[in-house]
């Protein structure tokens, strides 16, 4: 295989790798939390499993339809302040706001209530998402044109995003420690303002010190004009189309699609196995077992899981590592039928190592494989769309991650799960550990058989480089 030494030009200071990796915290926290604070819905406000799944699905649908919208909007902005870094901004306020609000709700109020107020805000909340995430993935894939060090941008993000899922599921532990709140949903309307301020404060600092790309040829964007609105509709369009017709892109959104989807639809069953199985529904007993399952979980991520990816991807190219790594995360899976066990409650750690290959290694490499599609894409079509490529990956990702909520609630409903008793049954505890286990290991396998003949090597990626430089020229930050 060959490799190619990194030009010096082509190496993003330390410091903004920090500043884009505040913004993927904050980009990270915000799912972190929600995965936590959904549980609150469920356990402590009696909701039904179906209607809390349709909160999580019915929002994501329509983040998905507005991420492309975004991405033109982004690729196409001429602004003093640049193409991402507006948006960036604005938007993390917009969610850091609405985050707050959406988690205002009381017991007192029905159940009907609540669930089309937690809506209605949420709608508000993903639209904030939307103007925030979209630009800053866009503006990751542009921040350097190399193989490597788009992978390792990409590694020093996802680490700073791991710290999220660090702390998220200690969210768990205060929202229900009686020594801090008198009820679960008062925890969960207090946290949430902390959480959302911070949310705002990290999501500003890529706005405020990260570079962007200045584009190789500005005339071939659009004017964002009410007047151009159906010229731009129509080429709005067509860019979906050119999007979605380069196969190596596809490739990674499948697979994508499937990890990802595999991952969020059995993601709450930890709480519920641990709460319910390890400990028979004893919230107390259980404590901070489900907090640091999430935490170790995490940190196994950022300190094994993506720097071995990063070198693995560096030796053997991209492709290869998330083969390795999916293969690594099924044994994982496989390992949590030993692992979850009532008389020692310390084996849930055991496939934790294995597990962490799935989502580190997911989007440390898939993210650095879409900047190399960018630039394929613009070798055949002329232009530079990076949030545009961003926005319909993400929107793969998000509706993966909508059926995954409603498929969440589904498989709770039909293995028997009672919200209103602390002691399941038997039967209902073995259908949702095998729900757990054997749903990520299909999609897993239906990933890799997507990915297999994905087709961009190193070698293919700085042939695309040497045409696109003698084409247009370098690109300048």
């Amino acid at each position: 295989m060959t490799h190619y030494n990194t030009a010096k030009e082509d190496i993003v200071p330390f410091g903004q790798k920090l500043a884009f990796g505040s913004g993927h915290l904050a980009n990270q926290l915000f799912p972190a939390a929600l995965g936590v604070f959904m549980v609150v819905l469920v356990m402590s406000l009696g909701m039904d499993p179906i209607l809390a799944g349709l909160l999580g699905a019915l929002p994501r649908l329509l983040d998905a339809l507005t991420d492309p919208i975004m991405g033109f909007i982004s690729d196409n902005t001429k602004s003093k302040w640049g193409r991402r870094k507006p948006y960036i901004l604005v938007g993390s306020v917009i969610s850091g706001l609405a985050f707050m609000i959406m988690w205002q709700l009381n017991p007192e109020d029905s159940e009907i209530y609540n669930f089309i107020y937690f809506l209605v805000v949420s709608i508000f909340f993903y639209i904030g998402y939307t103007i925030f995430a979209t630009p800053l993935i866009g503006l990751g894939y542009e921040m350097t044109t190399d193989y490597n060090e788009r992978t390792r941008l990409m590694a020093v993000s996802q680490f700073m995003g791991q710290i999220a899922w660090m702390i998220a599921p200690w969210f768990w532990v205060i929202i229900y420690n009686p020594a801090i709140f008198d009820s679960a949903p008062e925890g969960a309307r207090i946290l949430s303002i902390w959480v959302g301020a911070l949310c705002m404060i990290l999501g500003i600092l890529p706005a405020l010190f990260n570079q962007e790309m200045i584009v190789p040829d500005p005339d071939k964007m659009k004017n964002l004009s009410r007047k151009e609105l159906a010229k731009n509709t129509k080429e709005f369009i067509n860019g979906i189309k050119l999007t979605i017709q380069n196969k190596p892109f596809m490739k990674l959104c499948g697979s994508t699609f499937f990890i990802f989807n595999g991952f969020q639809t059995i993601a709450q069953f930890a709480f519920f196995i641990i709460v319910y199985y390890l400990f028979q529904g004893d919230k107390v007993a259980a404590g901070g077992w489900p907090a640091w399952f999430g935490t170790i979980s995490a940190m196994a991520t950022a300190f094994l899981v993506i720097p071995i990816v990063t070198k693995i991807s560096e030796n053997f190219g991209k492709k290869n590592a998330f083969i390795i790594a999916t293969l690594l995360s099924v044994v994982g899976y496989a390992l949590k039928w030993w692992g979850f066990n009532p008389e020692y409650p310390w084996l849930m750690f055991m496939p934790i190592p294995f597990l962490s290959f799935g989502i580190g290694g997911l989007f440390t490499l898939m993210m650095s494989m879409t900047a190399d599609v960018c630039d394929l894409d613009e070798l055949n079509n002329g232009e530079r769309r990076e949030a545009t490529f961003g926005a319909i990956y993400w929107w793969m990702v998000k509706l993966g991650t909508a059926i995954a909520m409603l498929t969440s609630g589904v498989v709770l409903h039909y293995v028997g799960f009672d919200e209103s008793v602390d002691v399941q049954a038997a039967e209902t505890l073995i259908n949702l550990r095998l729900a757990d286990i054997l749903i990520p290991i299909f999609t897993a396998f239906l990933a890799i058989v997507i990915i297999w003949k994905y087709d961009i090597t190193e070698q293919r990626a700085h042939e695309i480089r040497e045409a696109l430089i003698a084409k247009r020229g370098k690109v300048k930050h």
